[in-house]
């Protein structure tokens, strides 16, 4: 059954263009992710001693709730994969900072969080397998679903290169 018009559509589109930011005109996905960098760093100043966790739980359900909006997004937007949905890039960077963290067993610092951005963005570009393969499940679950495994690719380059940084 199609998705109607519903008093959520205005947060439906907050959460999916990551307040707007999907709609910037030049490269969405990268903008999109600094509302992914707001959220993890907003949770980590407000969880302290329990990030991973505030991380975890804020990815599973903006994953499953994101997964979930395929009749909203076909009707919103013509494209299989629009650029205004960015949640998927928060998400994605929230899977990024979870896998480093849990690899390094400590929070990411101002450098951490720059290279998370910088990994994620390459990794998100390039969709190594299996990202191409996921991007092709339908719907949403499609667009949410090749940039988590994006995320975990980031995360175990930002682990194995941030200790070169200093």
């Amino acid at each position: 059954m199609a998705d109607r018009k519903s008093a959520l559509d205005p947060i439906r589109w907050f959460l999916i263009t990551s307040g707007g930011l999907g709609q910037a005109p030049v490269a969405p996905g990268t903008v999109g992710t600094l509302g992914g960098v707001a959220l993890a760093v907003t949770l980590q100043w407000l969880c302290p001693g329990r990030t991973v966790l505030a991380w975890s739980i804020a990815a599973i359900v903006l994953f499953v709730w994101g997964s979930l909006q395929s009749d909203y997004v076909a009707r919103t937007w013509p494209k299989k994969d629009p650029g205004a949905f960015v949640l998927d890039e928060v998400v994605g960077y929230l899977v990024t900072l979870i896998v480093y963290a849990l690899l390094a067993n400590k929070m990411p610092t101002a450098l951490g969080h720059a290279g998370a951005f910088l990994w994620f963005r390459v990794f998100d570009v390039w969709k190594l397998q299996p990202c191409k393969w996921l991007e092709g499940l339908r719907g949403a679950w499609g667009i949410m679903a090749d940039d988590q495994m994006a995320g975990v690719y980031a995360g175990v380059l930002l682990w194995v290169t941030l200790p070169w940084l200093g």
